[in-house]
């Protein structure tokens, strides 16, 4: 595959993010991410000299997006949960391809060392929405969170607007307690 661009770098995220969320982060090499793109593989080291530094690179767009989210639902508060939930939506679908990633090799995040960190945000955003702590409260923020979440990583590139409306719905009753 020729060279989309004369940004080197740029090409060899969007080859690696694709590779990666077709056969995930173990499964695929640094060789196979320069032989897609027509490089070396001393060109592919020179910008990313190993694949935690690739991953790393191509995760803190997502980890950036979600510091945003959680300061901004810890500023809003609960008032809006279907706006916050739609918010959600929108940063999963922005970053589908690394969550598809994610899901076919979950201890990805670990090795960035973040996933401890997103957990403990995302904790505070489900007793923030679901109204407390007990445990009946934090299972429907996480169905809520989840299913979203899941929407995107399965619905794959169809166009998220032909599912968001329902996938925001859905996820706001299972956030209502009954």
């Amino acid at each position: 595959m020729p060279r989309r661009n004369a940004d080197t770098r740029e090409d060899i995220r969007a080859v690696a993010i694709e590779l990666f969320a077709e056969n995930g982060v173990e499964q695929t090499s640094l060789r196979q991410i320069a032989e897609r793109l027509d490089i070396t593989k001393a060109a592919l080291y020179y910008h990313f000299p190993s694949k935690d530094e690739l991953i790393a690179d191509l995760a803190q767009p997502l980890i950036d997006d979600l510091e945003d989210f959680f300061a901004h639902v810890r500023e809003v508060g609960p008032g809006e949960p279907d706006a916050i939930l739609r918010r959600y939506l929108e940063l999963c679908y922005r970053h589908r391809k690394l969550l598809q990633s994610v899901l076919r090799d979950p201890t990805v995040l670990s090795r960035l060392g973040t996933l401890t960190e997103v957990l403990y945000r995302r904790l505070e955003v489900d007793r923030l929405l679901a109204g407390s702590d007990l445990p009946a409260d934090r299972v429907r923020a996480t169905i809520a969170f989840g299913g979203l979440q899941d929407c995107v990583v399965l619905m794959g590139d169809e166009p998220m607007e032909s599912y968001a409306e329902a996938a925001v719905a859905s996820a706001g009753r299972a956030l209502r307690p009954g």
